[in-house]
């Protein structure tokens, strides 16, 4: 991220169901910055008690945690393969090979429901070959 223009980013949502991003959250990465690899969010919650603001109105009291958000594309570059499925188990997903192959399978699905496969074998993945880094082997 560039230290002289002190770029900060803002997390966008679509205001359509429809939209590009499916209703998961962007960042507009401004020309000549880059996505950060680590994201710090604030969780707030409230607590259920009221404390009075600068003109005497009622503000509600909220409890503030960090939490850390890690670029998981960082992640997949920098570690070995068995530490990033580590890490992908620590937050409940398959290993990466397992997922590259039911993905594989998802899109065969898609494209079958789409007409795009004229192949009888579309939905038939065990042919699918795929490295450590969970990359499909032509």
């Amino acid at each position: 991220m560039s230290t002289k223009n002190n770029w900060v980013p803002e997390i966008l949502y679509e205001e359509t169901e429809d939209g590009v991003t499916s209703k998961i959250p962007f960042i507009q990465v401004p020309n000549g910055e880059y996505m950060p690899g680590l994201l710090f969010v604030f969780e707030s919650r409230e607590t259920g008690e009221i404390e009075p603001g600068p003109e005497g109105e009622d503000l509600a009291v909220h409890d503030l945690e960090l939490h850390q958000y890690a670029s998981m594309a960082i992640l997949k570059d920098r570690l070995s393969w068995l530490e990033y499925d580590n890490v992908r188990f620590a937050l409940g997903l398959e290993p990466l090979a397992t997922a590259a192959i039911k993905g594989a399978a998802i899109t065969s699905n898609v494209r079958v429901a789409l007409n795009v496969d004229d192949d009888d074998n579309a939905l038939d993945n065990s042919h699918v070959k795929v490295d450590v880094n969970g990359n499909i082997i032509e």
